[in-house]
This record gives structure tokens, C-alpha cells and sequence, in this order.
């Protein structure tokens, strides 16, 4: 059996008690990392509470050498952690086919997920969302179009975007840095981005909101990461009185 967790938003203690459980009674658990990061808790706080010796994989490891996790899952009972929901990375769900090709059952236990915490810290309504991209890091001169061309998609419609912010080992791209990247491209391409909504550390008990122009989030301080960035379209009312209210938006003239 193998056994696909995810273990919520920002510490150890934000997992279910369903997979808390399933963790407890399994014979392995391995720790996929590398998409996302608990960077409220550390591996061994987590082995601590969730009892078990933990075995921390990287991104070679789960696509292109997952046989050590398969193989202990066709003989015993396995757990695949990865932080907020399971199941968000292809990189998952192709792991989950693999299993089933070698006749390996499997199963889900969710966890929470940032797409669910932005909408609940932002006051940005779920089903005005479009499509999401992920900003990388520039390599050299290098900058990537295609988050700015999802951004401008996403408002000719009235859709809000989630721009998911680059992860390397112990790299973590911070708002003011990705707004930079965004407003140099969006420059070139002509297009205008008026508001942009900051989120930092959901799901901690000291989370960072806020909500203005490029200006004002490029020269904020959100303090450490994870970060992540949303540009809304038109504002509904209720979601500008939000915005106001929790994220420091300025009220409208």
C-alpha cells in the first residue's frame, strides 16, 4: 500500500489525525520536499511527533529512481509526504500511476492547500480564479514571459492569478523580488498590473497580508518565507472591503 499525505501549510502540527495515523502504522515513510517546504518545523521536530524515521527524497529520487519507494510499497505499508495537498504535482501524480501499473494500492489523505489559504487570507473569491503560474528565478539575463502572459490572460478576462514563487534548496524568491521580475517584463510588454496582493507564511499564526500597488508591496518587508503573490482583477466589493479591512489596501476614492 502506498499512501499519499499531505501535510498542510506551514508545521508538524498542521497534518490531519487521519494521516497522523496512517504515518504511526507505516512500515516507511518518505518526504518529498522539494515542491513545497513546512518552514514552520524542521525533520527531526517532524519524526518527533509523527514517531517514525523519516526518509527525505529529492526530485531525482521520485522521478527518475522511484523504485526504492514502489518496491517498499508492493511488500509493506508506505507513506509519500509532501507539504499542503498531495496530489497538486504531476511529479504525485505520476508516482500514484507508476503504483498501479505494479498493481500497488494506493490511497489520498489530504491536507490544507495554499490555493485554499489565499483565498481565505486575501478575501478573493475561489471561483474567480483562472489559470496559475509559477515565477522562477532569472538565470543570467534570462527572465520568463510566460507568468506575465498568464497575468494578462487571466485580467482580459476578470480572473484573479496565484503566481507561485520559485523553490531552490535553500533559495526562496521573496515578493518584492518576484513584483521586480513581473513589472520589468510586463514593461516590455506594454501591459499594466494596478494591484497586487502579498501573502507570507499562511498558515502560522502570525501571517503576513497585503494588498496595494507594485510600488508599495516591492518596498514591504513580509518578513521570512514561503511567500506567495496573487494579482487580482476587478474587485467585487466584498472582496475590496476585505482587502481593506485585513491587508491594508487603501480605500477607493
Amino acid at each position: 500500500m502506498l499512501t499519499f499525505i499531505g501535510l498542510g501549510l506551514y508545521d508538524e502540527k498542521d497534518i490531519s489525525c487521519k494521516g497522523l495515523s496512517a504515518i504511526r502504522t507505516a512500515d516507511a515513510v518518505f518526504l518529498e520536499y522539494y515542491t513545497s517546504r513546512l518552514m514552520g518545523t524542521d525533520i527531526p521536530s517532524m519524526e518527533a511527533l509523527y514517531q517514525k524515521k523519516i526518509h527525505l527524497l529529492s526530485r531525482e529520487d521520485v522521478e527518475q529512481h522511484p523504485d526504492p519507494i514502489l518496491d517498499a510499497a508492493a511488500v509493506g505499508s508506505v507513506v509519500f509526504l509532501t507539504g499542503g495537498d498531495t496530489m497538486v504535482s504531476t511529479t504525485h501524480a505520476d508516482l500514484r500511476i507508476r503504483a498501479a501499473e505494479r498493481g500497488i494500492p494506493t490511497q489520498i489523505i489530504h491536507g490544507a492547500s495554499i490555493s485554499s489559504a489565499v483565498c481565505g487570507l486575501s478575501g478573493l473569491q475561489n471561483y474567480r480564479f483562472g489559470k496559475s503560474c509559477s515565477l522562477p528565478f532569472p538565470h543570467g539575463r534570462w527572465m520568463p514571459t510566460t507568468p506575465v502572459e498568464v497575468i494578462a490572460t487571466n485580467l482580459a478576462q476578470n480572473l484573479h492569478t496565484i503566481v507561485y514563487l520559485d523553490i531552490q534548496n535553500t533559495r526562496y524568491m521573496q515578493i518584492p523580488e518576484a513584483i521586480v521580475i513581473i513589472e520589468e517584463i510586463a514593461e516590455k510588454k506594454g501591459i499594466e498590473i494596478p494591484l497586487y496582493v502579498g501573502i507570507a507564511r499562511a498558515g502560522s499564526d502570525n501571517p503576513v497580508v497585503l494588498a496595494g500597488g507594485a510600488d508599495t508591496l516591492a518596498s514591504s518587508d513580509f518578513g521570512p518565507p514561503l511567500h506567495i503573490l496573487v494579482v487580482p482583477a476587478e474587485l467585487h466589493m466584498m472582496e475590496r472591503e476585505f482587502l481593506e479591512r485585513f491587508a491594508g489596501l487603501a480605500p477607493s476614492p
